[in-house]
């Protein structure tokens, strides 16, 4: 199905592996001339001269780090620079460290609001203006399933992702007039390093082994397995296109069935 995002511009966010990588290749496969940004380096280059040759777009790298407040000012600038209008952007960024909800620190507190909060409300506060003038946007953030069932050990995660998710349905009103729908993915267990991280955080305390913490989630899962995260760039690449222009101030799992609770 061609989703009529050719020509469109996107910045993506963590977008050297993991989620923010599927999202880049999604909008590429697409059409879309794309900026991706992380704290850089040569995974970031390679994932984008992996896309540019698979998919003859535009790409172009930004270096930026979400834990400093000055990034986000500098990666809405490079973006625009790059693609002029900025059209598409996808919030993502990588996790926060393990920690018991009884046993945080003030200092993490402060570095986790800033990766998942006040860095990707700036930045999107930063491209608003022009998508509301432009007549047309899309704002889609990687979130997390701790926003509507809090996850064990993932505090930081899960508090701070949910004031972000409250922010963005506070606007997704108020932008909806003007061409602009925000809407959230919540990803359950996908099969990116960073969830293998915690497989292995999860083994180490517990005394097993890591194939046995994942056999015991896939257990969970009502697919009965981890989730591809093309599977969930497939669905951020909808919400960007206008077959979703009515679906505004939603926050969807993309977790096999791994929520039970009503919405």
């Amino acid at each position: 199905m061609d989703l009529g995002l050719k020509g469109r511009t996107a910045l993506v966010g963590g977008a050297s592996a993991g989620l923010g990588r599927a999202c880049a290749e999604r909008l590429a496969a697409e059409g879309c001339r794309l900026a991706m940004w992380s704290r850089g380096g040569e995974a970031l280059e390679r994932a984008a001269e992996e896309i540019r040759g698979a998919h003859s777009v535009e790409v172009t790298t930004i270096a930026g780090d979400a834990t400093d407040p000055s990034t986000a000012a500098l990666v809405a600038a490079a973006a625009q620079e790059a693609l002029g209008q900025v059209e598409i952007v996808v919030l993502n960024a990588g996790g926060p460290p393990v920690s018991e909800a009884t046993k945080t620190d003030p200092n993490e507190w402060r570095r986790s609001f800033q990766l998942l909060a006040i860095t990707p409300i700036e930045l999107a506060t930063l491209l608003l203006p022009g998508m509301r003038a432009h007549g047309w946007g899309r704002i889609v953030s990687i979130m997390s399933s701790g926003i509507r069932q809090p996850i064990p050990e993932l505090a930081y995660s899960n508090a701070c992702r949910s004031a972000l998710a409250a922010w963005l349905k506070t606007i997704a009103g108020d932008v909806m007039a003007d061409g602009v729908t925000v809407n959230g993915v919540l990803p359950g267990r996908l099969d990116t390093a960073r969830v293998a991280s915690l497989d292995r955080t999860r083994a180490e305390r517990s005394g097993t082994t890591t194939d046995e913490i994942r056999a015991r989630f896939e257990r969970a899962i009502p697919a009965g397995r981890y989730g591809d995260p093309d599977e969930l760039g497939a669905y951020v690449a909808w919400l960007c296109s206008d077959l979703a222009r009515y679906q505004t101030g939603t926050f969807v799992p993309i977790d096999g069935g791994s929520l039970r609770a009503l919405p």
